[in-house]
């Protein structure tokens, strides 16, 4: 067996093993090794596992796997757990940093010792109000790529019983997000990758948000990219104006600034807390 150090972390919610390479020389990552790390009940626990190692050309490089081993997507949320633990152990001098995940290039800014912006690539793949087959009704939906591939649902257009056109769900804590969500993830319309499923609701100019994320299978106490879909949907379905606030699950808020220009979004970033939870040793 081998003893690996890691590092347990918390973006606004979404959790994750943190293991750096350079205090486990030799570690290599395998599918088993990263379901049984965030298994809750025999492992660590988390959505996710982060792997950090030195760049020559970066201040860091950071590969993302989902709790079932799947990877090659971004982690937002992630993303922040990585620059918080960047800054802890030397590797950005000042506050602002340059990094590489999945092969490419993002960067970020510590605002304060548990708080951080990521800065997003520019979203694809828009796709406005279009209806879905689920729940035993046509929900209306919409579609962005804001580093991982996300679908949009508002709760008010989402009958909480089929049958009675009148129905509809007050709180967000009401909808069954699992079901939804999971039934969504796996629609004809996404496959083969699937998307990942949020779901929000509006209320004095804050959007409340509970998301299903693929690759965990089922519902996350926060999802960045979700969260900076949301906003981004938002802006351009409800005039949600920048910098918009977004209620996770956990309840913490989180803060997504971008600008559009000529109809095209660009300067993005997605700002909240990231931080240490605790450190420790495993045996794998």
């Amino acid at each position: 067996m081998q003893k690996v150090t890691f590092s347990k972390y918390s973006g606004a919610g979404n959790d994750f093993v943190l293991i750096d390479k350079k205090l486990n020389p030799g570690f290599e990552i395998k599918p088993e090794i990263i379901i049984n790390l965030c298994d809750r009940r025999n492992g660590i626990g988390a959505d996710g596992v982060l792997l950090i190692s030195d760049s020559d050309s970066f201040n860091f490089t950071m590969e993302y796997f989902n709790s079932d081993s799947s990877g090659g997507m971004l982690c937002a949320n992630g993303a922040r757990c990585a620059l918080n633990y960047a800054k802890l152990t030397g590797r950005i001098e000042n506050n602002s940093a340059k990094f590489l995940s999945n092969n490419v290039e993002y960067s970020g800014v510590i605002i304060s010792e548990n708080k951080v912006r990521f800065n997003l690539n520019d979203p694809e793949n828009f796709k406005f109000n279009f209806k879905i087959k689920a729940g035993g009704q046509l929900i209306n939906a919409s579609y962005v790529n804001s580093g991982s591939p996300h679908v949009v649902i508002n709760i008010d257009d989402i009958l909480s019983d089929p049958k009675n056109l009148n129905s509809a769900y007050k709180n967000i804590n009401e909808v069954p997000v699992f079901e939804l969500g999971k039934e969504i993830r796996n629609h004809v319309d996404f496959k083969p990758e699937g998307a990942n499923v949020n779901f929000i609701k509006i209320e004095n100019g804050k959007i409340f948000i509970r998301s299903f994320e693929r690759g965990v299978e089922g519902e996350t106490l926060a999802c960045g990219t979700g969260i900076v879909a949301s906003a981004l949907i938002s802006f351009f379905n409800y005039k949600i104006s920048p910098s918009v606030e977004l209620v996770a699950k956990s309840g913490e808020s989180l803060f997504v600034d971008f600008k559009v220009e000529d109809k095209k979004v660009k300067n993005v970033s997605l700002t909240g807390s990231a931080k240490e939870i605790f450190k420790g040793e495993i045996l794998i």
